[in-house]
Parts: structure tokens; C-alpha cells; sequence
């Protein structure tokens, strides 16, 4: 189950990346404000959501949902570590070096 999701959540991780790399950047319409042109894009309304947008927006809260249930999964199951029992060894007290043990 946890390799399945882990795998999942790679790729959306490389899903992700490339939809945001193919996304047109914000300041793509402030080229016009500056020179002349239509320079109601700067400030106006932004338009219509494209396509690009809602599968970004899909695949981030799917990466999102995953990222919690793989920390639920990985914070539940146990570890490998609390599962091993290391003997510990103890030796009887001696003095500190150079110092000798006081006789009466």
C-alpha cells in the first residue's frame, strides 16, 4: 500500500512539474502597460479559467491529499528501529585512572 501511494505521489510530483512549466506566467500582460497597447489586462479581470489551470489545480490538491495520507501511513506503521533490542553491557565500577583505591 505505501509503495502504490508513494509511487502515485511521484507522479503527480512529475505531472506538477511539467503543467506549471507549460503554465504563461502573470506578467506575460504587462508588456502593453508599459508601452502603450491594451493595458486593461494589468489590473482588470483575468478571464476565463483555462485548462491548464484546473488540471494544475487538480493535480495540486491530489498531490496535497497524498502528502497527508503518506505522512498518516509512515507516522502509524512501525519502525524498524523500535523493533530492534540491543543488549546493553555493563562493566563494574572501577576508579577513574590513575587514582588508587583507598584500603583501610
Amino acid at each position: 500500500m505505501k509503495t502504490l501511494l508513494l509511487t502515485f505521489h511521484i507522479i503527480l510530483c512529475i505531472v506538477m512539474i511539467a503543467v506549471v512549466l507549460l503554465h504563461r506566467g502573470k506578467g506575460a500582460e504587462l508588456g502593453p502597460a508599459f508601452g502603450g497597447g491594451s493595458s486593461q489586462t494589468l489590473f482588470g479581470p483575468r478571464g476565463a479559467t483555462t485548462f491548464l489551470n484546473k488540471i494544475a489545480t487538480i493535480v495540486a490538491v491530489l498531490f496535497m491529499l497524498s502528502s497527508f495520507f503518506l505522512t498518516y501511513i509512515t507516522t502509524k506503521s512501525k519502525s524498524i528501529v523500535s523493533d530492534v533490542k540491543v543488549p546493553v553491557q555493563t562493566q563494574p565500577s572501577q576508579p577513574p585512572s590513575g587514582e588508587q583505591p583507598q584500603q583501610k
